[in-house]
């Protein structure tokens, strides 16, 4: 009924194959798990040795497909028709993860919700771990009110024809193509459906590194504005710009956060990185390239 797609680079996935097996393996569930190494430049050995799991399949990619490319990969090579996709650095919260999106089959996409632990990480890793509690961990009902955007592509359900059909449009090289890839559901007018049955996101990027992944999010939502394939009002941050460009402020408002910019890139790096800062931060370089590329 359900194939388990586990795209992994650079990551020991093993101890998530392994939870997920013994699921299936218990409840006697008509499934089936392909993991796809997209070329990692890390070898981890654990990886190999999924393979001698029961309906468990373990393929490594020679070139990197990216994460677009390689869900695409994983979607070509499923047995069943409902496509349960989960990052290789995700952990089910609950040992009955698999059988209650058995019972949700009937919608076109399903979304269990995404946790993070409660304990802190080390100082580098603050800032994605702040933003995930405060704005990746969202409650069903607050969900339910924006059901394309609280989709979170780390752990997710999608009909394999949907998802195809959806895939095609993405099939570029970027970073940051969840946002279209929402705003592709949402067009398609598909049924969302929101549950409670997280999954705790255990991978965590450095400050700096996370800093940079949101950035060229930023560079990928202005490329897709200017290829008319994302409407310039999808994101709250283009939504901000919006009303700062109605009221004139766009260049009072850069120039204002330029004077804090060291003092913010600072902040980010610290045991307690402020969001708010982070936003303005962000909204500050979208509106850059903005008028960089006349967008």
């Amino acid at each position: 009924m359900i194939s388990i797609l586990i795209p992994t680079y650079n990551y020991n996935v093993f101890p998530l194959v392994e939870k997920l097996y013994n699921e299936i393996s218990k409840a006697v569930i008509s499934c089936d798990i392909l993991v796809c190494d997209d070329a990692s430049s890390i070898p981890f050995p654990e990886n190999e040795s999924i393979g001698k799991f029961e309906n468990v399949s373990y393929i490594v990619s020679e070139n990197n497909l990216g994460r677009t490319g390689v869900r695409q990969l994983l979607a070509e090579k499923a047995r069943y028709d409902n496509l349960l996709f989960l990052d290789a650095d995700v952990m089910p919260k609950s040992d009955n993860f698999i059988s209650p999106y058995l019972k949700e089959i009937a919608n076109d996409v399903v979304f269990g919700g995404i946790t993070y632990q409660e304990q802190p990480p080390s100082k580098d890793m603050m800032l994605r771990w702040k933003y995930g509690r405060e704005r990746e961990t969202v409650s069903v009902a607050e969900r339910i009110k924006q059901p394309y955007l609280s989709i979170n592509s780390g752990c997710f359900m999608i009909k394999r024809k949907l998802f195809l059909r959806v895939s095609e449009k993405l099939q570029f090289k970027k970073y940051g193509l969840d946002n279209y890839f929402k705003e592709l559901l949402r067009k398609e007018n598909v049924t969302v459906h929101h549950f409670e049955n997280p999954a705790d996101h255990l991978g965590l990027e450095s400050n700096e590194k996370f800093l940079q992944k949101a950035l060229e999010a930023i560079d990928t939502t202005v490329y897709l504005e200017k290829e008319i394939r994302l409407a310039d009002n999808v994101r709250p941050i283009q939504k901000s710009y919006l009303k700062l460009k109605r009221l004139g402020m766009t260049g009072l408002f850069s120039s204002f956060i330029s004077v804090f910019k060291k003092r913010m890139e600072r902040n980010f790096v610290s045991a307690n990185p402020n969001l708010y800062w982070f936003d303005l931060y962000r909204l500050r370089y979208y509106i850059q390239l903005k008028n960089k590329k006349n967008a």
